[in-house]
């Protein structure tokens, strides 16, 4: 127990706990609309897209994350621009971005001069690596989430669950869809200091998929969503640091094992009592 204590004394461990709790929240926000809409491997599009922008932003000696994020910005807006106006796929959209990003990101890293950037940091994250402006923008992109979740709560339900019905009575569903892409690109971006490219779409994509197992209603997988990524996410990285191993893969093998006791709940009929706070 004091060993855990003193490990809380070091700077560089209450920044990474941090940034655990900040994406942990982004990542239950964000993941809860994907996975209601049924839009992970957009998602994933997005991610992967994204690390073009770090290639190029690498080879002109900008920003890694600046590039990223403009990139998965605009991928973000391709897919939904190319799925809904034009007479592609979404599927072979978010395909064909998905390659192209991160052969671009391979050529342009492959070409920049002299020092050769290490890619394990941005292909797999480094939690413990975080930077107090990095919890700045974390909080700042955490609390605009909350506060445009809590305004437009039934805009962003209602266009993720059933779109149709939404044009039917007039409302701008391409606007809210568009802005909320926006958003996840932005989320998935300062995720990747955090997990990494490989392994950020996990991050999102499986607390939520886990209540879901038991919970229906938007709000309560949303709420449970944050719940479940903050713990797997803070038992991550503490095994992460005392087994010294990569905090992205332990999380997120941490988080697969949390949906797999879940799972095996579910499949042998042991539900929770209806006091439960999980609930329907």
């Amino acid at each position: 127990m004091n060993e855990l204590i003193e490990l809380f004394s070091f700077t560089f461990f209450q920044n990474a706990f941090a940034a655990a709790a900040l994406t942990s929240i982004i990542a239950g926000i964000v993941g809860t609309y994907i996975v209601a809409r049924r839009s992970v491997f957009i998602s994933g599009g997005i991610t992967h897209s994204s690390f073009g922008g770090m290639g190029i932003a690498y080879y002109f000696g900008w920003s890694p994350f600046l590039g990223a994020a403009v990139f998965a910005v605009f991928s973000a807006l391709g897919i939904e621009f190319t799925s809904r106006k034009g007479n592609m796929r979404e599927d072979s959209a978010i395909a064909i971005l998905w390659s192209l990003g991160m052969a671009i990101g391979i050529v342009f890293v492959f070409l920049t001069p002299g020092y050769t950037p290490n890619l394990m940091g941005f292909l797999f994250g480094d939690i413990l690596a975080v930077k107090p402006e990095d919890l700045f923008y974390l909080l700042t992109l955490a609390v605009t989430l909350g506060l445009g979740v809590f305004f437009f709560y039934e805009p962003i339900v209602y266009t993720a669950f059933d779109a149709d019905f939404c044009k039917i009575n007039k409302m701008p569903v391409q606007t809210i869809r568009m802005v909320v892409s926006i958003f996840i690109a932005i989320s998935i971006v300062l995720s990747i200091k955090i997990m990494g490219v490989i392994l950020v779409l996990s991050l999102f994509a499986i607390p939520p998929s886990a209540v879901n197992l038991f919970a229906k209603r938007f709000s309560t997988i949303l709420i449970w969503s944050i719940v479940l990524c903050l713990v797997g996410s803070t038992a991550g990285l503490l095994t992460a640091y005392y087994l010294d191993l990569p905090s992205g893969a332990t999380i997120i093998f941490t988080l697969s094992l949390i949906y797999l006791i879940l799972w095996m709940i579910k499949r042998i009929h042991i539900y929770l009592p209806k006091s439960s706070l999980i609930s329907n």
